[in-house]
């Protein structure tokens, strides 16, 4: 391997600038195993990195884009890999602080390798990609808080997105009724319900409160939420009595006001979802789990377009502008 392609974003001052650029293998940053990609895919926090240099998503241009990847170890300087595993990275510093998945190689600490689990293909792992593993998380904490399918529906907001999409999928696999939210409705309500099986499809008008108030009629068992803002209030006054919400993004807004009164008379929980740090041995679990129980049977009707490096500008303007449902799903290795 002498040379190689890979998305090169710099910060211009009011924008990023994102091209396809040539590289050498001396230019990758440190790390014990390096990696030839074949697929990653487009996620929401891609497309800030791509599009907004004032974003914070990252802190110091140029970069490498892309927060995961799936591909073939080539060279590993740790003995727990060796040449030709299959393997899958998400999260720490991959496409944020060190050069990410947009790349036909990649060269990454042992520490962030994920093996491939049996049941799982390269491009399976990026169907589900960083998007897949929080709703895969998210589902999992809901587990954990006690939340089981007879308990009543799980509503689950930002349905068109990535995350959104797969916490429906996983959660219908499980045997849960869900309760889809999505301001697309009109456009997305046979992908929501004969495609991934939700029960129902809301626009976020019809889980608003006329009145705000902090408690109001108990309507669902638990949520999925990767959209934040304002109308977590709402939300949190509308769960069961011992219900959970599982918390992962803010594409809504980081800030919202609410009151203790859900938590201290009905026993409601908030638990936050953090992908890109969370430890390493729940990791394995979790994508165990999603080569398994959690793998839906139409995982491919998640994706919406299978696109090139070349094509990802224009990928990432679509999906802030809000055009994109499912998965973009990135074919970094031709001729596979």
């Amino acid at each position: 391997m002498e040379e190689f392609k890979a998305l090169w974003a710099e910060n211009t001052g009011e924008k990023v600038e994102a091209t396809v650029r040539t590289f050498n293998k001396e230019d990758l940053p440190d790390g014990e195993v390096l990696v030839e990609v074949h697929y990653s895919s487009v996620n929401y926090k891609d497309g800030l990195a791509g599009t907004n240099p004032k974003s914070g998503v990252i802190r110091n241009y140029p970069m490498i884009l892309g927060i995961d990847l799936s591909g073939v170890v080539v060279e590993s300087l740790d003995p727990t890999f060796q040449a030709g595993d299959k393997v899958i990275v998400t999260g720490y510093g991959l496409g944020v602080s060190h050069f990410g998945g947009f790349s036909q190689y990649a060269r990454v600490p042992a520490a962030w390798v994920v093996p491939l689990p049996e049941g799982l293909s390269l491009r399976e792992a990026m169907i589900f990609g960083t998007a897949g593993y929080t709703a895969a998380e998210s589902v999992d904490a809901l587990e954990k808080q006690g939340i089981q399918p007879q308990m009543g529906n799980v509503l689950v907001t930002g349905a068109s997105g990535g995350v959104g999409g797969m916490a429906i999928a996983m959660l219908k696999r499980l045997g849960y009724t869900v309760e889809a939210v999505s301001r697309k409705k009109a456009d997305c309500t046979d992908y929501l319900k004969k495609g991934l099986g939700a029960e129902a499809v809301l626009h976020p008008d019809e889980v608003a409160l006329e009145k705000k108030r902090p408690l109001a009629q108990q309507r669902w068992a638990a949520i999925v939420d990767p959209v934040g803002g304002p109308m977590l209030p709402d939300l949190l006054a509308q769960l069961h009595y011992g219900g959970c919400m599982a918390l992962s993004g803010n594409a809504g807004g980081i800030a919202f006001e609410a009151t203790v009164l859900p938590f201290i008379l009905r026993g409601v929980k908030l638990v936050g979802i953090d992908s890109v740090s969370h430890p390493y041995a729940e990791r394995i679990k979790l994508w165990g789990r999603m080569a398994s129980d959690l793998k839906p049977e139409n995982l491919d009707l998640l994706v919406e377009q299978e696109i090139t490096l070349e094509d990802l500008p224009v990928a990432f303007e679509k999906i802030m502008e809000g055009k994109m449902h499912g998965r973009t799903l990135v074919k970094v290795k031709q001729g596979i």
